[in-house]
């Protein structure tokens, strides 16, 4: 049986995740899938968004979807 291996970015969400689990001190978290989901698309959209220096078709197309999508994502975050 092989090893599993992380890519480097979810070895930095797991550290994250276990370092707010520890900042929570035994507390319940609530919406934790919400909550995850939120911060990492926000800065999922800003990085990708300056990355295509502002240009909403080609970052749609690195993140493969719509611009439709893409613009109601920049909204819903104030990213536009």
């Amino acid at each position: 049986m092989s090893a599993v291996t992380c890519s480097p970015l979810q070895e930095q969400v797991e550290k994250e995740l276990r370092r707010y689990f520890k900042i929570l001190n035994g507390q319940e978290p609530c919406d934790l899938h919400e909550l995850v989901m939120g911060q990492v698309e926000e800065a999922l959209y800003r990085t990708v968004m300056d990355q295509c220096d502002g240009n909403q078709s080609r970052a749609a197309a690195c993140l493969g979807i719509n611009r439709g999508t893409l613009r109601k994502k920049l909204q819903l975050y104030n990213l536009s």
